[in-house]
């Protein structure tokens, strides 16, 4: 659970305007961090209703005053079911999976719902405006918060806004929060295609790491292309799914995706096409490596090395 809230915290203007910063941890919304106040409708019902009051003291008439007093009984009724709409949700970060620059970004976030009745019309806005409406019933419920991820880096979910109208849209409760997230967003890449060219391995510096003919490695999946005489039959005959054998040897050659292979670009365009050469080779199943003048990672292949390598090309130039 998240550090108690100081005296200085629950009683300022600005955690009423903005929340209290970023918190790790799920949030419980309880009675202090749940907010109400009138909607332009439920303002125009308040004029309405003061008239029709006027109307029924000026001519003294009896339906007049029991319309404001049943219409004015509802709008306070409303009053505490907007505000129980929100009351004891706590919401945790979820997940949020790694995006291409211009992409939008989805930050997964958890709402539970600790009580047996379901809280209808739940809406979470980003700070950019974008709304996500959804019920929550009983239990826990993940929503996405949507933004657009321009640039690569860290994109952080930043302050967001949990709100409710109902039942009758008179009253607006709503609760300003930030949760320690962010999402790594990849540089995008590159229109041009081609890989740069392999170079021959030597013993100790990373070849084994290639593909050669001498020793049996690993498996991976075929893909298009791939020789059929590398082809696991045997996995596929055991309706295991078609498997390309890889071998290694002193003589395999070396994939390396090198800063200094693209001289006189600027640093974005230089990581955008280093982004769609690991693309390449990792659609084609190579081994390969990243050289980056902060950093190098040994030639491999796999999911594995592709997330490396995307995550080392979005956050390079990022201070520790």
């Amino acid at each position: 659970m998240a550090a108690p809230l100081t005296l200085r915290q629950r009683f300022s203007l600005a955690r009423f305007l903005r929340g209290i910063g970023p918190e790790s941890g799920p949030v419980l919304l309880d009675r202090r961090r749940v907010y109400i106040l009138p909607t332009r409708q439920g303002l125009l019902l308040g004029g309405v209703l003061v008239a029709i009051l006027l109307g029924a003291i000026n001519y003294d008439n009896a339906l007049a005053y029991a319309l404001v007093f049943l219409l004015a009984g509802l709008g306070v009724v409303s009053i505490l079911h907007t505000w129980r709409n929100l009351l004891g949700l706590r919401v945790e970060a979820g997940r949020c999976q790694a995006v291409f620059a211009g992409e939008q970004a989805r930050f997964v976030i958890g709402l539970h719902n600790d009580t047996d009745e379901a809280r209808p019309a739940v809406a979470l806005t980003a700070p950019d405006g974008m709304e996500t409406v959804s019920d929550v019933a009983a239990g826990l419920r993940w929503v996405e918060l949507l933004r657009p991820a321009p640039q690569r880096g860290r994109l952080r979910a930043g302050r967001f806004t949990l709100a409710t109208r109902f039942p009758l849209g008179l009253f607006r409760a709503w609760s300003p929060l930030e949760l320690a997230m962010d999402c790594l967003v990849y540089p995008a890449p590159a229109p041009q295609r081609g890989l740069p060219p392999a170079q021959p391995g030597t013993e100790g510096s990373g070849g084994d790491g290639g593909q050669g003919h001498d020793d049996f490695a690993a498996l991976r999946p075929y893909h298009a292309g791939d020789s059929l005489g590398h082809v696991h039959w045997k996995a596929l005959a055991r309706e295991q799914g078609m498997h390309t054998k890889l071998f290694t040897g002193e003589q395999a050659q070396e994939l390396w995706l090198a800063w200094e292979l693209l001289p006189g670009l600027p640093v974005e365009d230089r990581l955008a096409r280093l982004c769609r050469w690991v693309l390449e080779a990792d659609a084609a199943g190579l081994a390969y490596g990243l050289r980056l003048p902060d950093r190098s990672i040994a030639p491999a292949f796999g999911p594995a090395q592709r997330r490396r390598c995307l995550e080392a090309l979005a956050l390079y130039g990022e201070k520790p």
